[in-house]
């Protein structure tokens, strides 16, 4: 089958590279000059499966007029009044309740689980290289109303077999030594053995190279104009270098696919939530961290990519706004250094921005469409690199007549209808 793939991200360029693996004719389609170039450049690096959990939570809504008047604040809000900001955050508001976070968070888990073992099956049989580590994820509480609040969390990755350790403030250390000189700013920690981490930019660079040797075609600088229709079925890619046919299209556009997908009928809940990140070279190993923080109280992950650490987080609504505020690095700079001092050199540092392609229940919007031939893979969030390749492989599966080998039912966009 010929094959269009709307999108060079990591989502895409995973879609494109199982959809190829199934013996499909694939050419993947994106307007910058190559490969990860938008949300999936400098993320934060963290492949976490157990830590995978909506941002709709019980307490989130009270918790967010705190985060608002914080000096180093998770949440910025710009104010906005158009319709999809509000609409999307009302549908977030819903899905704040104990019951639909269990719910939520549980899909989330079983994705991002299965995504980890079709990476770790992928990686064994590519030998592919990504500043990769698997050497779990920790993270870490400033105060025992914190720790005291990770109950739900606890119960769902127990529900669902993920291996996990509750840390004291010398078990934190144990796991990361370059906490030591921050050990008394910790109550405690919840460390994930079984996650990963590495850079999503040079996995996704890599990938697509094996991509092209399998047949793959990479189109770049094509702008991605409309979708056209005839007899009820997509006939036709409409680019900025004429229509392109193909017999089916999986549309991996991020943030930018319900604007692609609204005229044909189709409404995509998947805003554009704005996040950070710095990238420093390290300059003391023994006080960088070994694997990923996340730090609770700022809401921000610190991850070791090579000889690099990664401080991405924060979440910002404010539309497709891209602009890089002294006061968002000003948070990164004051996380990473009052956990890691001295570990890595801020004048050094790249600050970049990113919009993650965020659903109300934080569950990617995976399957068919009304439209036949019309496939969808977005809306992760700030989990496509944790979900990439397990998305991927279920695309692939779907359109190949397949039965995937999770549970996929909840993960379409039905649950929206």
């Amino acid at each position: 089958m010929k094959i269009t793939v709307l999108g060079a991200g990591v989502i895409g360029v995973t879609s494109a590279y199982y959809l190829a693996k199934a013996g499909h004719e694939v050419c993947v389609l994106d307007r910058q000059a190559g490969p990860a170039l938008e949300t999936s450049y400098a993320n934060a690096g963290e492949i976490s499966p157990g830590y995978s959990a909506p941002w709709a939570a019980p307490g989130i809504p009270v918790k967010a007029m705190k985060w608002l008047f914080m000096k180093y604040a998770p949440l910025i809000i710009q104010p906005r009044f158009d319709v999809p900001t509000w609409r999307w955050m009302l549908a977030m508001l819903r899905n704040c309740t104990a019951a639909r976070y269990r719910v939520n968070k549980s899909r989330m888990v079983r994705l991002a689980e299965y995504s980890r073992d079709c990476l770790d099956t992928l990686r064994a049989e590519t030998g592919i290289a990504y500043d990769e580590r698997t050497q779990g994820t920790l993270e870490v509480f400033r105060t025992q109303k914190q720790l005291d609040a990770i109950g739900k969390d606890v119960e769902v990755l127990r529900a669902d077999g993920v291996p996990f350790e509750v840390l004291d403030s010398a078990g934190c250390v144990a796991a990361e030594p370059g906490l030591a000189a921050a050990k008394d700013k910790l109550v405690g920690g919840l460390r994930l053995p079984g996650d990963e981490t590495g850079d999503c930019f040079l996995f996704t660079n890599a990938l697509a190279g094996l991509c092209e040797k399998a047949g793959v075609t990479f189109r770049y600088g094509v702008e991605i104009r409309a979708l056209k229709v005839s007899g009820g079925r997509i006939a036709a890619v409409e680019t900025s270098e004429g229509d392109l046919d193909c017999d089916l299209v999986v549309a991996c556009l991020a943030s930018y696919t319900p604007a692609l997908l609204g005229p044909l009928g189709l409404d995509l809940p998947i805003y554009p939530v704005k996040g950070y990140s710095i990238t420093l070279p390290i300059v003391d190993a023994a006080r960088a961290p070994v694997s990923t923080v996340m730090d609770e109280a700022h809401k921000v992950a610190i991850t070791r990519l090579g000889e690099r650490i990664r401080v991405g987080g924060m979440a910002e609504i404010a539309g497709f706004d891209k602009s890089l505020p002294d006061a968002r690095r000003a948070t990164l700079e004051h996380s990473v250094e009052d956990l890691f001092g001295g570990a890595g050199d801020q004048s050094q540092a790249i600050f970049w921005c990113g919009l993650r392609p965020m659903t109300p229940d934080g569950t990617p919007i995976i399957g068919p469409t009304r439209y036949p031939n019309l496939f969808l893979n977005a809306g992760h969030g700030t989990l496509g690199w944790t979900m990439s390749c397990g998305s991927g492989r279920v695309i692939a599966d779907l359109v190949s007549g397949a039965a995937p080998e999770i549970e996929i039912a909840d993960l379409g966009l039905a649950r929206y209808q």
